[in-house]
């Protein structure tokens, strides 16, 4: 007996850090949304409180124990010798009650010159029940998603650094239940790198002490995932860049600015045209493409060229306030051409550092025609442990 099983549409679409792809709006006359999908885009959900609160911006904010989920390289500059940090995000509580995001890291300065880090994300989906065709239960299940980082970080000058990460990414959908009219389901497996940088320095503006940085990363670069043999997708492959500029006014107050823009490298979908029940590209480039090809082909097969290709790119600001070293105030916000997503949203949220231990929180605020999203009244909770005062 074929079974088949209910997931609740949120469920589906929520792992996501994009909307349900649309077609193509031009000669076509169509809804105009042309949104690349991956697998697993549970990777492009930003855990940390404090990038939260800046609109998901991180690349190149100073070194802490969240670097590792951003820019590992950061890692090389961290202060305190090892720490690690905690966070719980509760998903997309809009729509269901019991999917959240959990995600811990730490990290350990080798030598002034070299550290290694690792992490642990952990994405449940809540509970779905299982039935066969004639609507019989069959039970039910969690669906869950995991990845699980090593990397190491090394200062190649006082000012440079490079990483590297490795990544395992495990996502079980259906807990070996079948599809209907697919087949057999298996969970899927992928493996992952992430190559990073860092750069930082110190400058004078006027008679303020500022220190400035820069920062890229190239992550999830990795072998398609599939629950099908039939059937595998890219993984969220991603180039971000990003900057970051912090004024110390004094001795109690200093702020940073900071922005990351990021762009997926993986392939757009073409516009298709039907003939005679022949399916034939009439826009666009393929997908089914390899991993290496899908990079470098992301950066010039948008159907509508240039243009689209620039919508491709979503914009991340952040603005952070220090008092004494002891206590945040941050601001941020996110954009995302209505094209790709749509997702735009104001961030705000807070920090507080003690000896020992640092707390975050975060809030997400949707903006314009996102206001009635999913993602509305997200929040994050980060605990960072840092245990220089014990050597």
């Amino acid at each position: 007996m074929k079974r088949r099983f209910y997931l609740t549409v949120t469920a589906l679409v929520c792992t996501l850090g994009v909307s349900a792809q649309g077609n193509y709006k031009d000669a076509l006359g169509q809804d105009g949304a042309n949104v690349i999908n991956t697998a697993v885009p549970f990777l492009r959900i930003a855990p940390d409180s404090r990038s939260g609160a800046m609109g998901d911006a991180g690349i190149a904010l100073s070194p802490d124990a969240y670097a590792q989920i951003w820019n590992s390289s950061k890692l090389a500059f961290v202060e305190d010798p090892y720490g690690v940090s905690i966070t719980y995000v509760p998903w997309l509580r809009q729509l269901i009650n019991d999917m959240n995001l959990a995600y811990v890291s730490g990290y350990y300065q080798v030598d002034k010159m070299q550290a290694i880090g690792a992490s642990l994300r952990y994405f449940t989906m809540g509970n779905v029940n299982f039935y066969d065709n004639n609507h019989a239960s069959l039970g039910s299940f969690s669906p869950h998603e995991l990845a699980l980082d090593l990397s190491y970080n090394r200062k190649l000058s006082d000012n440079f650094a490079l990483g590297l990460a490795g990544r395992f990414i495990y996502s079980n959908l259906t807990g070996g239940q079948g599809v209907q009219d697919s087949g057999p389901v298996e969970s899927g497996k992928s493996f992952a790198v992430d190559i990073n940088g860092y750069y930082t320095n110190k400058i004078q503006v006027s008679q303020y002490d500022c220190d400035w940085a820069v920062g890229f990363s190239i992550s999830n670069l990795g072998a398609k995932l599939g629950y099908t043999a039939e059937s595998k997708n890219f993984i969220p492959t991603n180039l971000g860049v990003g900057g970051a500029f912090t004024m110390n006014v004094d001795k109690y107050n200093k702020v940073t600015a900071t922005v990351d823009f990021n762009k997926l490298l993986v392939p757009t979908p073409p516009i298709y045209a039907d003939s005679l029940g022949e399916r034939s590209i009439l826009k666009g480039k393929s997908e089914d493409v390899g991993i290496i090809q899908g990079v470098f082909q992301s950066f010039g097969d948008a159907p509508d060229g240039f243009k689209e290709e620039m919508n491709e790119i979503s914009t991340s600001l952040g603005l952070e306030y220090w008092y004494a070293d002891q206590f945040a105030a941050r601001l941020g916000y996110f954009h995302e051409s209505e094209k790709k997503g749509n997702r735009k949203y104001f961030t705000a949220g807070v920090g507080l550092k003690m000896k020992v231990l640092g707390l975050d929180f975060s809030y997400l605020i949707p903006a314009g025609n996102f206001s009635n999203s999913p993602l509305k009244n997200t929040w994050r909770f980060s605990l960072i442990v840092s245990f220089e005062d014990l050597n």
